[in-house]
């Protein structure tokens, strides 16, 4: 025995949330490129500010080395009382000439223990002995004093000076010699070596004086903490200077003169084309993003449409396969009640012939006939329904057939019903019957009156259309072609979703069973099936209905039947 189970249903996953973890997962590997990218710029932004800070540090060891060679040189003159130490015109010049062949400097001073100059290259003071660092009083015999930055009236800008310990003489003379340099010496080729303007360099002691610096703003950076930092980083830094702005610098160290130079960068500078990488991936997600969600709702709106299509197409075809059982039962027991029928019908004629003329008898016999062919009409329509048996085939012009129906009705409307009638088909001819186009029409129109207990209006149209590509319809399926459609709408109560799935049944009813037998709708879908054509049936609950019958076009030259002419306008409204 075989055993038929059901598929195993599968969770349905939602294509919303496939669709944000793939964005997700895309802006999550984005971000990481982006930090990698910036990481990569910072590492190759901070190598340059280095070996800039070096080669800088550099260039100010040699200058001042320079300098420091020339203070040795006068200190082995002031030993062998080769320097003048008088302040007379010819030791002024002597030590300008001396300053002159010196690199960087300026202006020479020789100062005693006291800090009386003993002789200078020109008539300025000496900076002041307690701006050293170390103190002139501790300077070793060999070491280097830098002082703090000072102005001379005859330097175009600060100086500063350095210091070397002269040997004791015999004669008790003894001090320093002080060498004054422009501070903007100590910068070198800075401003030709970084021509950005977010740049900054700076040159201090390892005190935190401020020696020299280029666009730092005097109150720009915590001189301590310059203080405080080595005089070499293992690594360049990011540091928030005091006017709130974020700098990418690099230290370096004189560790001979006890002097530090540092090199920053903005750090919004340095990082500008990569945030406008960024931007732009942002807007490009943000952009992806919204194709992604305008993409998604098209496809779910799209595969809506189709479930509804094939949902739809479904129904029709349960309805119509429903509807073809019933007709084959319809028309089988049809075709044996006509032969009952037949019988009776004949038992009943031969009967009548013998029976005496007035008599009861005869009169029985009468009504026996009658209910016969009550009984024979009823099997037509059942037989009409289910398209069995032979009809006739001509070629003939719909709108006089419905100008026909609509005549006969019009004498029979009840007060206040209101026929309006549009007619925009004119020569429009279809291959059938047109008895079975007849009652088709007279069914729709009838019922239509009837769902209008009251007032309303009945209208019935007629037009040509072209069908370029299949519909679904609520009863049937339209193929492409052309077609004249026949529109019959009522404002009754309408037609609820239960009584749609049993509308064209044969014997189906919402009237008593003393108003109808229930085939009025049924030999309407056997007839339009008949022609080859189609019906769709428009109606909710409280908003009236609309059948639309469709019959396509024959394309047949053959001439109508010969009908008397009837004046006919679209706009023509009947009470």
């Amino acid at each position: 025995m075989t055993t038929i189970t059901e598929p195993r249903k599968t969770a349905s996953i939602n294509p919303w949330l496939i669709a944000l973890a793939l964005w997700l997962l895309l802006a999550l590997i984005s971000s990481a490129a982006l930090w990698k990218l910036r990481q990569n710029a910072l590492t190759g932004q901070a190598r340059e500010l280095d070996l800039l800070s070096l080669a800088l540090t550099e260039e100010i060891d040699r200058g001042l080395r320079g300098a420091e060679e020339g203070l040795l040189a006068l200190r082995i003159e002031f030993q062998d009382h080769r320097l003048p130490v008088t302040a007379s015109t010819t030791a002024r010049q002597e030590l300008q000439t001396r300053a002159d062949l010196m690199p960087l400097v300026q202006t020479l001073w020789l100062v005693d223990h006291d800090g009386v100059v003993m002789a200078s290259s020109a008539q300025t003071a000496a900076p002041d002995a307690h701006s050293f660092a170390p103190a002139l009083d501790d300077l070793a015999p060999n070491d280097i004093a830098v002082s703090r930055p000072f102005e001379d009236a005859s330097a175009h800008g600060s100086l500063v000076a350095l210091a070397l310990r002269l040997p004791d003489a015999p004669d008790g003379r003894g001090g320093w010699v002080i060498a004054a340099i422009p501070a903007s010496a100590l910068l070198g080729a800075f401003s030709a070596a970084v021509p950005t303007a977010d740049a900054r360099m700076g040159v201090f002691r390892s005190d935190g004086v401020r020696l020299a610096s280029a666009n730092v703003p005097p109150a720009a950076l915590d001189e301590s903490t310059i203080a405080k930092r080595p005089a070499s980083l293992t690594r360049t830094e990011v540091r928030t200077f005091d006017d709130g702005s974020d700098h990418l610098m690099a230290l370096h160290g004189v560790a001979r003169y006890d002097i530090k130079v540092f090199v920053s960068r903005d750090l919004a500078a340095v990082l500008l084309p990569w945030r406008e990488m960024a931007e732009g991936a942002g807007v490009a997600l943000a952009l992806l993003l919204a194709v992604m969600c305008a993409a998604l709702h098209l496809v779910q709106r799209a595969h809506r449409r189709y479930d509804e299509a094939r949902n739809a197409f479904e129904a029709q075809l349960a309805r119509s396969t429903k509807l073809k059982s019933l007709g084959t039962l319809a028309g089988g027991v049809a075709h044996d009640f006509n032969n009952v029928l037949a019988g009776i019908v004949g038992f009943a004629e031969m009967a009548q012939d013998a029976a005496v003329q007035g008599s009861d008898q005869a009169r029985h016999l009468d009504g026996v006939l009658r209910a016969a062919t009550r009984g024979k009409a009823l099997v037509e329509r059942v037989l009409s329904f289910s398209r069995g048996g032979a009809r006739l085939s001509t070629v003939f012009e719909l709108e006089p057939v419905v100008e026909e129906v609509l005549s006969l009705l019009s004498a029979s409307l009840r007060p206040g019903v209101v026929l309006e009638r549009v007619f925009e088909a004119p020569g429009a001819r279809l291959r059938g019957d047109p008895t079975q186009a007849f009652e088709a029409v007279l069914n729709l129109c009838t019922n239509a009156m009837d769902a209008m207990p009251g007032e309303g209006m009945l209208s019935v149209r007629l037009e040509r259309l072209h069908v370029a590509e299949p519909r679904i319809l609520s009863h049937t399926q339209l193929s492409a072609g052309d077609f004249v459609a026949l529109t019959v709408s009522d404002q009754g109560s309408g037609i609820s979703p239960e009584v749609m799935e049993h509308l064209f049944e044969p014997f189906f009813t919402t009237r008593t069973a003393k108003s109808g037998t229930g085939l009025g709708l049924a030999v309407v879908f056997g007839v339009v099936a008949e022609f080859g054509g189609a019906i769709d049936v428009r109606s909710s609950p409280g908003q009236g209905a609309s059948f639309i019958v469709y019959f396509p076009l024959c394309p047949d030259m053959q001439a109508p039947e010969p009908r008397p002419p009837q004046a006919m306008h679209p706009s023509n409204v009947s009470r």
